[in-house]
């Protein structure tokens, strides 16, 4: 048996040097501003998604990946050594049909092969992290099973939120009314995103202010964490003044062991606008 291959999705925004130098296998999703179509972080950047985000009139919309898409890509690694198995991790299926595709692109193989496809339940680094540690694990040569349970101990143990700076993107993704997104913005409300347990967005407070939500999230991950070593990923989209002030909160807060950084994509961020930041803790 070859040495395990991790296949994802773009939503789990790893950094580009990070998914060469491990050699994950990305499928893209794809952004669309009106007639106009882009592979998320293939043919459009971050920066230059949230920059033409600024200047359009038009909303952009996310489309997931077909299961052509994703043969492909099961098809190029089985001709490289068809003994090799492959772990396949994707965006929570309560947010997109994205894991549905690659599964049915599994059941298109004419070849028989060892794929294993899992619904991360998360969004963004949330997965994006699973991803990474996995490969790591690969490149290490341990088994398929050694790196299943590690995924699995990553899931268990990380917790997620988002910050974003306006409800505006959320109001017209349809999340929440028209009347809730201007009374946010005028009474400067701040909501605090996160996922359940079965992936589906929640809010999980709104509070006023950037300083009370930071407050809030350090509050709600002292609940899970206290002064266990933890590792975090802080994200951000346009601007990160809000994710380095929270980092060093956090810092200040937490017995962090490692801190790392991305960007939240071009798809996440469609959904959440130019303003978001998020953290990303998990135990050591």
């Amino acid at each position: 048996m070859g040495k395990v291959r991790i296949v994802t999705d773009s939503t789990s925004d790893i950094p580009e040097e990070v998914k060469e130098r491990l050699g994950i296998s990305v499928v893209p999703l794809k952004v669309l501003f009106g007639e106009e179509t882009f592979l998320d972080a293939v043919t459009i950047t971050s920066e230059q998604f949230y920059e033409k985000l600024e200047q359009s009139s038009v909303l952009p919309t996310t489309s997931q990946p077909s299961p052509n898409e994703f043969s492909d890509v099961y098809e190029r690694l089985i001709s490289e050594d068809a003994d090799s198995p492959i772990i396949s991790i994707h965006l929570s299926a309560a947010l997109s049909g994205t894991y549905q595709s690659a599964v049915i692109a599994h059941s298109m193989l004419e070849q028989e092969a060892d794929i294993t496809i899992m619904d991360s339940k998360s969004a963004s680094y949330g997965f994006g992290l699973r991803v990474v540690r996995a490969a790591e694990m690969a490149q290490a040569g341990e088994s398929k099973e050694r790196i299943i349970e590690e995924i699995e101990r990553l899931e268990r143990g990380t917790n997620l939120y988002f910050l974003v700076d306006t409800l505006e993107y959320l109001q017209k993704g349809g999340r929440i009314g028209k009347a809730s997104a201007l009374i946010g913005s005028i009474l400067n409300i701040k909501p605090i995103l996160s996922l359940d347990k079965d992936g589906v967005v929640l809010a999980v407070d709104k509070v006023r202010g950037s300083k009370k939500a930071m407050a809030r999230i350090i509050e709600l991950l002292k609940q899970t964490y206290g002064d266990e070593p933890v590792g975090m990923t802080m994200a951000y989209s346009f601007s990160k003044d809000t994710a380095e002030a929270l980092c060093e909160l956090l810092k200040a807060q937490f017995n962090v062991q490692e801190t790392n950084w991305t960007t939240v994509g071009a798809v996440i961020g469609t959904h959440t606008g130019p303003g978001t930041s998020a953290v990303f803790m998990y135990r050591m």
